[in-house]
């Protein structure tokens, strides 16, 4: 950990140097623009941003498609884009504090805490159970569409407070955007109740889905609960295979962001299929079934409703 730490305080550093040495020649070559510069730390809150924002704002994802956010190195690149950035939003509840990466940006970077928003203001926060983690709230709130209008509301608000003017604009994207939210949780909803009760469990690798399954009635379990140094050990793979077997669980699913490796020894040791991939921490590549917030969270429901009803076939 030692090791872990002391990297971390030299790669900020060498990022701090290199952020100096760009920062000054950017608005001189590129001129001066009206429009906001907003950075968030991952691809889903990009694409809420994107949504309630508009042709207002240029944005900028810090953590890569297909990325964790959990656990980041920031770029020299992501050093400059925040430094420059008129709002930085982050989603909290214990999401980029692994490493303490997103804190170290912040202090590098020199954001006030004016222009640094938290967008899971007011989410009611379910808390994580693991030895040593107990207590600590679990992050994955957006996976409820209802959260993901909480996040909307906040972002709408913070992007009124910096940049008034634009006020309507804003309102009125917020406004729009809900209400597509509220058909999508409501879809959501009929179609998870249309699975058999006793078929409505869902096993993933992390434990991402607690705020899904609290949300559309579907019970949960992984194999680890959170992304960590600790993934996959011989004990989670134990403990989820008596699950499993217990549950007389048909169908498995895979993250789209998560190495594979896990959930197909937990596969072949029970015999249950994987039934398809879903997305949790990151947005699919553009052109993919999840390449938006609203079509992840379409496609989770379609994938976990296909998978189960058809015991993974």
């Amino acid at each position: 950990m030692k090791k872990k730490l002391l990297s971390y305080g030299i790669g900020f550093l060498i990022l701090l140097v290199l952020a100096a040495c760009g920062q000054t020649t950017t608005s001189q070559q590129e001129g001066e623009s009206d429009r906001l510069k907003i950075v968030t730390t991952y691809s889903i809150l990009y694409d809420i941003v994107k949504n309630v924002s508009g042709e207002e704002a240029d944005i900028y994802s810090l953590v890569p498609i297909g990325a964790d956010p959990h656990e980041y190195d920031p770029l020299p690149e992501d050093v400059k884009q925040t430094t420059d950035a008129d709002l930085v939003f982050y989603n909290g509840l214990n999401l980029e504090e692994g490493g303490s990466w997103f804190s170290r940006l912040v202090e590098t970077t020199g954001k006030s805490a004016e222009e640094v928003f938290l967008v899971s203001e007011g989410v009611e926060p379910i808390y994580l159970e693991s030895q040593g983690l107990d207590g600590e709230p679990d992050p994955h709130a957006w996976m409820d569409v209802k959260n993901g209008i909480t996040y909307t509301e906040n972002i709408r608000d913070a992007l009124v407070e910096v940049n008034p003017e634009n006020e309507d604009v804003y309102v009125k994207n917020a406004e729009d955007y809900i209400q597509q939210l509220e058909e999508l949780h409501n879809d959501i909803q009929k179609k998870m109740s249309d699975i058999p009760e006793e078929k409505r469990f869902l096993i993933t690798s992390e434990g991402a889905f607690k705020y899904f399954g609290a949300a559309y009635q579907v019970e949960t379990g992984y194999i680890w609960e959170i992304n960590s140094e600790n993934e996959g050990s011989p004990q989670q793979i134990r403990d989820v295979i008596d699950l499993i077997r217990e549950r007389d669980v048909s169908a498995l699913f895979l993250e789209t962001s998560i190495d594979a490796r896990s959930m197909e020894m937990v596969s072949n040791e029970t015999n249950v299929p994987i039934a398809g991939e879903v997305y949790t921490d990151s947005l699919g590549n553009e052109g993919t079934p999840g390449d938006t917030y609203m079509k992840m969270m379409e496609s989770n429901a379609n994938t976990i409703f296909n998978g189960l009803v058809n015991d993974g076939r």
